[in-house]
């Protein structure tokens, strides 16, 4: 059964070198694990050097892309297949659909925007499936010290750490993955009666 891993990423051609380079190495590392790419399909940035790498290594590639973006920003040529879609929101969903695992590598505001969906559908029960953030050189050390902060004031529940999963080095992506199990499912809600987290 084919396995793919939807990553998240910038589509910035401006970045320092070190982000290119751990999108080649990602993508070659799929490929020796058996994982093809599911991504937002654009020639661009990180994701390009992704969606390059993997099929440079003959893994597969599927892009979705929104027909705004598509008729503006060229699509990666070598694309085993293409979705375009009618807005953002398709687009995402889409890609969720597709995906067995999400992969989020450093990116702008669109690349948190997917990594907070993933974590609100995944806190919200609509998927169990592994969310890996990758936190090179410490990019998403703000980010998670925000996440922290929600949590200690009951914004959110401690457990809901136990959604994704933090990486700085690529082998530590597969082996999350070999061992993944689903976190046990908890409810959102506070239970204000009682003074608690409702289990």
């Amino acid at each position: 059964m084919e396995k793919w891993i939807a990553v998240y990423c910038s589509s910035s051609d401006a970045l320092s070198q070190s982000y290119y380079s751990l999108s080649q190495d990602i993508g070659i590392r799929m490929v020796e694990n058996d994982y093809n790419l599911v991504y937002g399909g654009g020639k661009v940035g990180m994701m390009a050097k992704v969606a390059q790498t993997v099929k440079n290594h003959g893994g597969k590639v599927i892009g979705v892309i929104p027909k705004s973006i598509h008729e503006n920003v060229p699509a990666f040529d070598e694309l085993d297949q293409l979705f375009v879609t009618d807005d953002m929101h398709s687009r995402k969903a889409k890609m969720e659909s597709l995906a067995d695992a999400f992969l989020i590598l450093p990116g702008g505001f669109g690349t948190l925007e997917e990594l907070l969906e993933v974590i609100t559908l995944k806190q919200l029960n609509y998927h169990s499936k592994p969310i890996i953030i990758f936190n090179l050189d410490n990019f998403y050390e703000s980010m998670l010290a925000q996440f922290q902060s929600i949590m200690e004031k009951n914004f959110a529940k401690p457990s809901y750490r136990e959604l994704f999963h933090i990486v700085s080095s690529v082998s530590e992506i597969f082996t999350y993955l070999e061992d993944y199990s689903p976190p046990k499912q908890v409810s959102k809600w506070f239970d204000t009666k009682n003074g608690f987290f409702a289990s």
